[in-house]
């Protein structure tokens, strides 16, 4: 993209500008190339993380879902079938019910208003008001 610039006095100013002129539209373009290329990358990359994640999300249910089986069967061999199969239902219920409460407790603390933020708006309109006057 270089290019030698005769700053002589045959060369005129029109012919430096529209020289100015394409070497940035150039750059700008080469930029924007060079971003496109770079987002393709990682939205590759990112969608190769997700599909992994995806298929360790669904292998760990199915983990799960058999090892809940294999829980309430093995439980079968001291109490009859069906109980075994309701302690480990039970027990998950209890589960849910404990991270539930747990959840809503930490849902109230949650503010949806950004109250510093607010309380800086608040501030610069009356600084701008001030100013104003």
């Amino acid at each position: 993209m270089e290019r030698d610039i005769d700053v002589r006095g045959d060369t005129r100013l029109g012919d430096l500008f529209s020289r100015l002129t394409e070497d940035l539209s150039k750059l700008v373009r080469d930029e924007v190339e060079l971003a496109k290329v770079e987002i393709n990358d990682t939205v590759e990359k990112v969608r190769t993380a997700g599909v992994s994640i995806g298929a360790a999300g669904f292998l760990g249910l199915m983990a799960f879902v058999l090892l809940s089986f294999a829980a309430a069967w093995g439980l079968s061999e001291i109490v009859p079938e069906g109980v075994a199969f309701l302690i480990v239902g039970g027990a998950y219920g209890l589960v849910a019910l404990v991270l539930l409460a747990f959840g809503r407790k930490r849902m109230k603390a949650v503010k949806p208003v950004p109250e510093e933020t607010v309380e800086t708006l608040k501030e610069d309109v009356a600084w701008a008001k001030q100013q104003m006057s």
